[in-house]
């Protein structure tokens, strides 16, 4: 039988690390009072609504606990649905501040340009006001230690951006709202803004902007871009210029597979195949508007990816339609964010082959990386 597509109003909401780390924190410091916080404890979230979570489990020594929450996402594709979130609680003193701290699985920050400073539990801000709000709830005025912990943490880091971030050890204690809603195309659209506000903090006035994995290889290999300057923007080309003009950035290079970024050619701003698919139709437009015999434009359009057909475009020798594909892209960019951004752009086949670029993407890699002097023009083939 068929499985019908659920709907999302009826999706199910979940609650985010921060929330498990602030019941946790709570039920802890319940717990080492003496007082059983039962099958659930409820917080307060920053919204002012109340969220009961469940207990997964709890211990108690002499002068600390140590209570356990599972991380449940609802609905949305989230890495750490299930990953149990602890707070181990201590009193130190009759009066003071609260402590918190990260242990096993919490990742520490060292780069800049994230919410949390260098050196620090990557803990971000609102979870961090969660955490000490739920423990005043029970110890008002104490100096309380409160140390966070994700048992299964580091594994499941490497699942996610952490690494690219450059937070390591473990996972980062997130959440605004303190609610998980099923992932939409904003919230995705959002993941990918601390990339950019990281290679704002590092000092980049230029950038590489790439669809994915692919473009980042080439990009920090071939080309010596440092990771903290490539965001890697999805399918999200015409946010991320917007987003890249807004804070000032000066150039940026378009950089990634010829089957992407050629749409950005055709005006496409949003490359996921289900929004905009002219990929093939964009390459033999422009091919008949160069001048492309008949004959070969049916043998373009034959191909099944625009790969295929780009490189039987370099073995006929018209390889100076691709860079005027990548010039086009360029230009159509420019426009999209007003001028306020100078942009290049460089096409790349699967193996990191870049076959195609504009002068101003050459000039941008030259300036601020490197350009591999030996690179051939393959307009000369």
């Amino acid at each position: 039988m068929r499985k019908e597509k659920k709907e999302r109003h009826s999706w199910k909401t979940g609650y985010t690390t921060g929330s498990c780390a602030a019941g946790a924190a709570k039920a802890a410091c319940l717990w080492l009072q003496g007082i059983d916080p039962g099958p659930k404890i409820e917080i307060t979230l920053p919204r002012g609504e109340q969220l009961p979570l469940p207990i997964h489990n709890r211990e108690k020594e002499n002068d600390w606990a140590r209570v356990g929450i599972i991380k449940d996402a609802g609905d949305d594709p989230d890495v750490t649905h299930g990953l149990e979130i602890q707070a181990q609680v201590r009193i130190l003193s009759d009066q003071g501040k609260i402590h918190i701290c990260g242990g096993r699985g919490i990742g520490v920050v060292t780069k800049k340009g994230l919410q949390v400073p260098q050196g620090e539990p990557a803990i971000n801000p609102v979870p961090h006001q969660m955490i000490e709000a739920a423990v005043r709830e029970v110890f008002p005025r104490e100096e309380v230690q409160v140390v966070i912990e994700a048992p299964e943490g580091e594994s499941i880091a490497q699942k996610t951006l952490n690494p690219r971030l450059g937070i390591i050890g473990g996972i980062s204690i997130l959440g605004t709202t303190g609610i998980v809603r099923p992932m939409s195309e904003e919230a995705f659209k959002n993941s990918i803004l601390p990339e950019l506000d990281q290679a704002m903090g590092y000092g980049h006035k230029a950038i590489i902007l790439t669809p994915g994995n692919y473009g980042f290889k080439v990009a920090s290999g071939q080309l010596r871009v440092p990771e903290e300057a490539i965001v890697q923007m999805s399918n999200f080309v015409g946010f991320l210029l917007e987003e890249a003009a807004y804070r000032k950035f000066e150039k940026v290079v378009l950089l990634g597979h010829i089957g992407k970024l050629i749409k950005v050619a055709g005006g496409i701003f949003h490359t996921h195949t289900h929004v905009a698919d002219a990929r093939m139709e964009i390459l033999v437009a422009h091919a008949a508007l160069a001048g492309v015999p008949q004959e070969s434009l049916l043998k373009f359009a034959e191909f099944p990816t625009v790969e295929g057909a780009a490189e039987e475009v370099l073995a006929q020798g018209w390889g100076d339609l691709l860079f005027h594909l990548a010039n086009r892209a360029s230009e159509r960019a420019r426009e999209h964010v007003r001028g306020d951004l100078l942009v290049g752009t460089a096409f790349t086949l699967l193996n990191g082959e870049i076959i195609a670029w504009d002068a101003r993407a050459e000039d941008i890699i030259k300036e601020f990386w490197y350009w591999p002097e030996a690179k051939q023009d393959l307009r000369e083939k």
